[in-house]
């Protein structure tokens, strides 16, 4: 029989086959993670060259187009970068400039001080610069535990925290009286108040007019200053330009007291690129009828005008209630109104400051804390209590000529670290200007002058 012939199967060309195929598929997903590569690197680098740009340079407003139509306001984007400048560390421009000055602090009995730290706002209110002050000093490289060698003696008296159970704002009616028992208690206990009659003995006095202790003006003047500390010298937040009773001792004007740990949270919450959408931000008390006080009446009617002009305004945001997170509102402004109260000074000053906010004070012969670290008029803009009718056609103008340059001002983290406070003293900060201030006023210590005369 004739063999039957099988077709002879081409296993090698089967297999050449596969193997150029399998190959090609590998060629092929090669080809595709190399492309995948350089479009991730080309968008990578695009993102950081982006974000460099953006967060190095800020968008100059002044080249922003402000309409002067109001229909037309709410639509723009006042777009401007959280210059990370904010969260950087300042330069230490004054190094070595306190002359080893060297400061005592009264250890007083807890009734004065400490007691009243049981109420957690006494820390943390516009008023709390005496117990922020108190707690720096204690932990300071000027402190001196031999008040033989002190050339300032510091009196930690806490009287900002005896809240009204009424509104809720610092009662100071014991103010006098507390501060009379601490010297009282110093005077019977030490030797250095006698021999001075205190006028090397440092006080803090931070609430609306000084050591006049009183929140109503009218008032605050007919009392005056105790005669206790007419020789001493004040750290408090009242002070103007021109001749006023409740500044006639030896005073330093020093800023109210905002917490560098809320300003830092606010600041790491905004983001880096974001934008300052609202263009005038003010949120406070605005009476629409201001109550006529004693002939006088709250913010001598600059807020009742600011709300009756421009509460319709929608280039103005203005609120009337209070808010715990105002401070992101803060953030996203422009400019900030800062006019007088019953007292010229408010803490508005501070957080436009630290928050980048251009602080527009409204409150005729202010004296500005720190104004040898602080250039105010570089940094802020000042009108007058009359002008304020023409607050949006001033702040216009302002807008469309030199607020880049004063927004460049505010970026200077020396500025901020010369307005807070710390619990520990940081070179340039708060209390570290009160040092400075002191080192100023040497020729009051009666260590150095009998060393002088020696």
């Amino acid at each position: 029989m004739e063999e039957l012939k099988r077709p002879i199967k081409r296993r090698g060309f089967y297999v050449k086959m596969r193997l150029l195929h399998k190959h090609g598929r590998q060629h092929e997903k090669n080809l595709c993670f190399k492309y995948y590569k350089w479009v991730l690197w080309f968008s990578l680098t695009l993102y950081f060259l982006t974000s460099y740009f953006i967060s190095h340079k800020p968008i100059p407003l002044s080249k922003t187009h402000f309409a002067n139509s109001k229909s037309n306001l709410p639509s723009r984007a006042l777009i401007e970068s959280i210059n990370t400048s904010f969260l950087q560390q300042p330069t230490n421009s004054n190094k070595g400039s306190l002359n080893d000055l060297k400061i005592y602090v009264y250890e007083l009995p807890s009734k004065f001080n400490t007691d009243w730290l049981s109420n957690e706002r006494c820390s943390n209110h516009l008023f709390a610069s005496e117990v922020a002050i108190h707690r720096a000093l204690l932990n300071s490289d000027g402190r001196t535990f031999d008040p033989y060698k002190a050339d300032f003696y510091f009196v930690p008296v806490y009287v900002s925290c005896n809240f009204s159970t009424v509104n809720g704002f610092p009662a100071i009616g014991h103010a006098r009286s507390l501060i009379s028992s601490a010297i009282q208690f110093i005077s019977s206990h030490y030797p250095f108040w006698n021999r001075t009659q205190g006028s090397d003995h440092v006080f803090v006095a931070s609430h609306d007019y000084g050591a006049c202790f009183h929140a109503m003006e009218h008032r605050a003047i007919a009392d005056g200053i105790p005669e206790f500390l007419k020789k001493s010298i004040i750290l408090q937040t009242f002070g103007v330009k021109y001749k006023h009773p409740c500044q006639e001792v030896e005073n330093v004007v020093i800023p109210p007291y905002i917490s560098p740990g809320s300003v830092r949270k606010t600041l790491e919450k905004a983001t880096v690129t974001g934008q300052r959408d609202i263009w005038v931000f003010f949120r406070g008390k605005m009476e629409v009828h201001p109550k006529n006080v004693s002939g006088r009446f709250y913010s001598k009617k600059v807020r009742t005008v600011i709300w009756r002009k421009y509460n319709g305004d929608r280039r103005f945001y203005l609120q009337r209630h209070r808010f715990a997170g105002y401070q992101s509102e803060i953030v996203r402004s422009v400019f900030c109104l800062c006019p007088l109260g019953w007292a010229p000074w408010s803490p508005r000053l501070v957080e436009s400051v630290v928050l980048g906010c251009v602080p527009v004070i409204i409150a005729d012969g202010i004296q500005l804390p720190f104004s040898d670290a602080v250039n105010w008029p570089e940094i802020s803009l000042t009108v007058a209590e009359k002008d304020v009718a023409n607050l949006g056609m001033i702040l216009e103008r302002v807008a469309s000529t030199n607020l880049s340059s004063i927004q460049r001002n505010l970026w200077d983290p020396n500025v901020r670290r010369a307005l807070l406070f710390n619990d520990q003293i940081q070179e340039g900060d708060a209390t570290w200007q009160v040092l400075h201030a002191l080192s100023q006023k040497l020729d009051r210590s009666y260590r150095r002058s009998r060393v002088s005369t020696q």
